[in-house]
């Protein structure tokens, strides 16, 4: 495991890769992500595995291909093709970015139709085996928070129900000046109804190039307590702990969650020194 937690971009290095972490990368067991910067007509190609597959067309447009596939009890799940997935210009212009998720089992492809960035999300299947589009019309917007812990979260991959097998992503924008993930909270033990285990990344971006952000990923004990300032297309893992952020005044801040574990349960505990700041009530779902 790397001795520190944030991941900085680089490259693009083969097939477009700014960005990954994996379970061996960051010590856990679940989620594997990476982010692609394409040129129209590049092409990312995912044989079908056991992973369940979240694309998240991020900036620009493609068409994804999800093929057939196989479950686990040798049914078919129904695949497709989808041209002009996406659209927005960048994470800050628009609506929620386009999504394809694919079962396990099928064969992913991605061909971009403009220059973009693509982040792919992938877990071990769960028990809900699903490939669809995912359209901005489909994703819940919410202002959580007030003041200076206002911001604006996309419900991308929500937890609860049948919308997938084990991915949860959101979507944070946090204005310059402002707090997000806050008041401090964590999910790193599996205890329902009090809190479920989930591993998370933050993937951040900025409305200026230059703009960054203080993360803050510590445990109760203090033995993991690491302060980091990601910049733009940076990566931060959470393996546990509590995890706020920060966004310094005049530097607007986008972070992407993507979060998998056990059950698709979203249930986390309040750091008990700053439970007073709770500002907004979680879903009980």
């Amino acid at each position: 495991m790397n001795p520190t937690l944030l991941r900085r971009a680089a490259g693009p290095g083969p097939g477009g890769v700014v960005v990954r972490t994996d379970p061996a990368d960051a010590g856990w067991r679940y989620l594997t992500f990476d982010v692609h910067r394409l040129a129209a007509g590049d092409r990312i190609e995912r044989p079908g595995d056991a992973d369940e597959v979240l694309v998240l067309v991020l900036e620009g447009s493609a068409t994804v291909t999800a093929g057939d596939a196989r479950d686990g009890a040798g049914g078919e799940v129904a695949g497709g093709s989808w041209p002009g997935v996406g659209g927005r210009a960048s994470v800050f212009a628009g609506p929620p970015p386009g999504m394809v998720l694919a079962a396990p089992g099928a064969d992913v492809t991605v061909v971009a139709e403009t220059a973009g960035l693509v982040g792919v999300a992938h877990a071990p299947g769960g028990p809900v085996r699903l490939t669809r589009l995912i359209t901005p019309d489909d994703v819940k917007v919410e202002e959580r928070g007030s003041g200076m812990t206002a911001r604006r979260v996309h419900h991308l991959l929500p937890p609860g129900g049948d919308r997938a097998g084990r991915l949860i992503a959101f979507e944070v924008f946090t204005p310059g000046g402002n707090w997000s993930s806050y008041p401090p909270h964590k999910h790193d033990t599996e205890d329902p109804p009090r809190e479920a285990y989930l591993e998370e990344l933050y993937f951040y971006r900025f409305a200026l190039p230059q703009g960054f952000a203080f993360a803050r990923v510590y445990t109760p004990d203090h033995d993991l307590d690491e302060s980091m300032t990601p910049t733009d297309c940076d990566i931060v893992v959470v393996p546990r702990g509590y995890h706020p952020v920060g966004a310094p005044a005049g530097y607007d801040c986008y972070y992407l969650n993507v979060m998998a574990g056990d059950n698709r349960a979203w249930h986390f505990t309040i750091d008990p020194d700053h439970a007073w700041l709770m500002d907004w009530t979680p879903p009980t779902s």
